[in-house]
């Protein structure tokens, strides 16, 4: 996984890469580099770590051209060094930037080192220039070789790729990768992310699976899996450049915390007519779609697959509609039995997520008839393979622990549940109450922000900790997984969540006074058996961090901290609850001095499997 910026411009475009590649390092960050042809010659910097480095190395011994290539790296073959950073180099006269697996790649290595090749990384990536070179010897152009290359290329891929005997021409080509085009003013520039070419341009071409583009300044040939010229509709994007910088915060990701209330109010925007849910705003053809469904299926990882949890009780307590949840990596290698007219639900904020991708298709495959993606990418993979869309309208989420992405994805499948449950048990009573709660949503969102300063003060709570518990219980328990996940992932303390009810099957032999329990205690029907919990905890002398509903918080139980919470309805509380989650393993991460926005080992879009 990675991020890849590239250009051909009648300007320098190092500066342009440079800029890009920080505006993509979210997707990985293990270590930067870029190559330009100049003079015929191609002029490579590579450095470990974050984009940072290499542009202060650039800094010390500049370099520059109007083709380039550039990328940062999250590595997944060979460990992360500056040999194994791309770009990767043939003969002196090729260049690749590489995202995605190849997996014949041992084979294509062999084949090429008894050739005489010399390979100089651990990557999977290096074979493909190694074969662009070889084919170069035997087809009359760059764009004849990639094509013979990646016809015999097994995986996933995004590619950039430049040759110093056409030093005007830029080749991209995707496969199982994202990759965009940005369309400028005599000159154009490819990306893994609109995100990284806002500062040139907001015209963009998103090519389709098995596409292979041919790029010169005043030149534009997309070619699709077939070979077959074609042509791809230029879109224009309502991003601005700003959209994706931090602001007045900190970190991203505490800015993203910030944005909920309003990404929630886009998310529900235009998606109600006198204040009834349309169904057309899953697509022209749901209502019929809906019509046929017996049950749902949802596919998701890691924070999606939390909020498909959520769903999966709403679904069936709400709507009466039978309802499973798969993590999506292990989907499709189970053998599993799905009916023909289950809906098929994937969640991923970026689409591109390769686990969910391939259990998508192999649901297809299983003979299952529709589909359906919450995502907050319109242009993505698993929108293009979806039949129904309901796109989140979060905006771009940068810091890797997602915030805003999953509290719109909750607010998205709610309303999936509104539109499915009209056929089953949902009663028009029931929905006019979730619209309304719907509604009250941002509000209360921004009334939870403000514990903000009362959370920084209860992080130091665990300043000196290394493992923690999360309780919750019905639909909080996912809230709960998804609180310890952020606190993970940030923080690196380890933590697990559990339902409140399994503690005496296990888990309390942890308990004592140096474990911290995080308790997620809303007002509804299960309140009375969570209590019984907490004390459980407490009388093992249990450090106990209770979010609770203000009307009923209290306690004179020293070994109990309760952080008051807004009333808020049972049906909404868990998109609520989980804020306050957020925010303490923000403060938590803050306070352990980790990088909050890039966590070790982690990169955003999960690309590759």
């Amino acid at each position: 996984m990675c991020g890849i910026v590239a250009g051909v411009a009648q300007r320098n475009v190092v500066p342009i890469l440079i800029e890009g590649l920080k505006r993509l390092e979210y997707r990985g960050y293990d270590s930067a580099g870029l190559a330009v042809i100049n003079q015929q010659q191609i002029f490579r910097k590579r450095e470990l770590g974050k984009v940072k480095g290499l542009e202060a190395l650039i800094a010390n011994d500049p370099v520059d051209g109007r083709l380039g290539i550039a990328h940062t790296r999250w590595a997944t073959h060979g460990k992360p060094s500056t040999r194994n950073a791309h770009p990767h180099i043939s003969m002196d006269k090729v260049a690749v930037v590489h995202n995605g697996i190849i997996e014949n790649h041992q084979q294509l290595r062999s084949a090429l080192q008894q050739q005489g090749y010399q390979f100089t990384s651990e990557t999977d990536t290096e074979v493909i220039v190694h074969k662009i070179a070889e084919h170069l010897q035997s087809t009359g152009s760059l764009l004849s070789a990639v094509q013979a290359t990646i016809a015999g290329l097994h995986g996933a891929y995004a590619l950039g790729v430049v040759y110093t005997d056409e030093p005007d021409t830029l080749i991209a080509c995707r496969r199982g990768s994202p990759l965009v085009i940005g369309v400028g003013i005599g000159e154009y520039f490819i990306a893994s992310d609109i995100a990284a070419l806002l500062p040139v341009t907001q015209r963009f071409i998103f090519l389709k699976e098995g596409d292979v583009a041919l790029l010169k300044i005043d030149t534009l040939e997309i070619y699709d899996q077939n070979g077959q010229r074609v042509e791809r509709p230029i879109t224009e994007s309502q991003l601005k450049a700003d959209a994706v910088d931090k602001g007045q915060y900190r970190h991203y990701m505490l800015k993203e915390i910030y944005e909920q209330a309003w990404a929630v109010s886009e998310t529900l925007e235009g998606r109600f007519i006198d204040n009834r849910l349309q169904e057309t705003s899953f697509g022209h053809n749901a209502p019929e779609v809906f019509d046929q469904i017996k049950s749902v299926l949802i596919l998701a990882c890691g924070t999606s697959y939390h909020a498909g949890l959520v769903a999966r009780y709403w679904f069936e307590e709400l709507a009466r509609v039978p309802c499973s949840i798969e993590v999506a990596s292990e989907f499709r290698y189970r053998n599993p039995v799905v009916a023909p007219d289950t809906l098929v639900v994937t969640i991923s904020q970026s689409g591109e997520t390769a686990d969910t991708l391939a259990a998508l298709l192999e649901a297809k495959r299983l003979g299952v008839r529709h589909s359906l993606v919450v995502c907050n990418a319109p242009e993505s993979s698993l929108v293009r393979e979806s039949d129904l869309v309901l796109m989140t309208r979060a905006g771009p989420e940068i810091g890797v622990a997602s915030t805003k992405a999953f509290t719109t994805q909750l607010v998205a499948l709610l309303m999936l549940v509104m539109a499915v449950g009209r056929r089953f048990g949902l009663s028009a009573e029931l929905e006019t109450q979730i619209v309304s709660e719907l509604f009250s949503l941002p509000g209360n969102i921004e009334k939870t922000l403000q514990l903000d300063s009362a959370i920084e003060t209860l992080s130091q709570r665990f300043a000196d900790k290394d493992n923690a518990l999360f309780l919750g219980r019905g639909t909080h328990y996912p809230i709960a997984m998804e609180g310890a996940l952020k606190l993970k992932e940030i923080s690196y303390i380890h933590a697990e969540a559990y339902p409140a009810g399994e503690l005496k099957h296990g888990p309390l032999a942890l308990i004592d006074s140096e474990m911290p329990v995080v308790t997620v205690a809303p007002n509804n029907s299960l309140l009375e058996k969570l209590k019984s919990n907490i004390q459980e905890v407490s009388a093992r002398g249990g450090q106990l961090i209770v979010f609770m509903d203000e009307a009923l918080a209290d306690s004179d139980d020293e070994n109990v901290w309760i952080e008051k919470m807004p009333s808020v309805n049972e049906i909404v509380s868990p998109i609520i609850y989980t804020i306050p989650l957020q925010l303490l393993s923000y403060h938590v991460a803050v306070l352990k001095g980790t990088d909050v926005d890039q966590p070790r080992n982690l990169a955003k879009s999960v690309t590759v499997e």
